[in-house]
């Protein structure tokens, strides 16, 4: 993906708003029994940023991830296009979406978005929802 100098500047402010959303709500996550804090946050086609945070549950599996948060509240929101993704955790290195996260952001990400993942101490990590997700299942494979 080649940039222009201007294109970067202009990502970097967007990402760097994006990132602060994320790392705002992650506190609000409720985290009771792993105390593993997740935020995350979505900028929607018209520029709008959605945030979400992991819900847990005492049954494990009835949880909810912070990026499936996000996306609940942008479609709630009646959006359906993502263009950028953030997600941040307290953790030793830059946190990435599960499995079934991955394949809900490519539900409404294009293969080029770029996921900006970071942790507490501002190490990141960039990489696009393709190379998250190679061979996603999508749509076009329900088509007959």
């Amino acid at each position: 993906m080649q940039r222009t100098l201007d294109q970067i500047v202009k990502f970097t402010r967007h990402s760097m708003s994006l990132l602060a959303a994320a790392r705002d709500i992650r506190e609000k996550a409720y985290a009771p029994y792993s105390n593993f804090k997740v935020g995350a946050a979505v900028r929607s086609a018209s520029g709008d940023v959605f945030v979400g945070v992991n819900v847990e549950n005492a049954a494990y599996p009835e949880g909810t991830c912070a990026e499936a948060g996000a996306i609940a509240a942008m479609i709630a929101a009646g959006e359906t296009q993502i263009i950028e993704v953030a997600v941040i955790a307290d953790a030793p290195t830059p946190v990435q979406p599960c499995g079934g996260c991955r394949q809900k952001l490519r539900e409404f990400a294009g293969p080029d978005v770029v996921v900006t993942m970071t942790n507490l101490a501002g190490t990141e990590l960039q990489m696009t929802v393709a190379e998250l997700l190679p061979g996603a299942f999508t749509q076009d494979q329900l088509d007959m």
